[in-house]
């Protein structure tokens, strides 16, 4: 049975080899430009997982995806083209992939974020029509338009569980 843990430093390989596998998915469903080829950056994980941000989901010892969730102000979202639903504290979810190798890893994540705090946001690229599908089929509502640190716009997207 799948289940998701804080990442460990020994994860990151198989991390690593994860969003490899993503970056060539993304490029074969139209997607070239979301996930240049060192995004995310090995430094960026390694951030994620020092400041407890990271998790992976595993089963019998194997990692099948990674995910960083983040409880509290994200600065890319201080400024939308559109309004978020409300400003109250949120999470955000970040940099999920998958090895194709499980379903469901997504709708996992989501549960997990769930059942830390009722307001979660996310983004994506606009040529990411697989996340986009899953977000909207998890019942987020498009806000408008952020602003990634490199000036790329992405689609935001938030939730409201009540």
């Amino acid at each position: 049975m799948l289940k998701i843990r804080s990442t460990k430093k020994n994860d990151f390989d198989a991390i690593m080899e994860i969003y490899r596998y993503a970056r060539e998915l993304m490029r074969s469903n139209g997607n070239p430009n979301q996930w240049y080829d060192k995004f995310p950056e090995a430094r960026t994980i390694s951030n994620d997982i020092d400041c407890n941000n990271s998790y992976v989901i595993e089963e019998n010892g194997i990692v099948y995806g990674v995910f960083a969730f983040i409880i509290g102000k994200e600065p890319t979202y201080q400024r939308i083209e559109g309004s978020w639903k409300n400003d109250e504290k949120y999470g955000t979810i970040h940099r999920i992939a998958s090895n194709g190798q499980k379903n469901g890893i997504f709708d996992l994540c989501l549960k997990y974020c769930e059942s830390k705090i009722s307001n979660i946001r996310i983004d994506t690229h606009r040529d990411n029509k697989i996340m986009q599908h899953l977000i909207q089929k998890n019942g987020f509502e498009r806000c408008g338009i952020i602003y990634v640190a490199d000036g790329s716009p992405r689609i935001a997207y938030q939730k409201i569980i009540r």
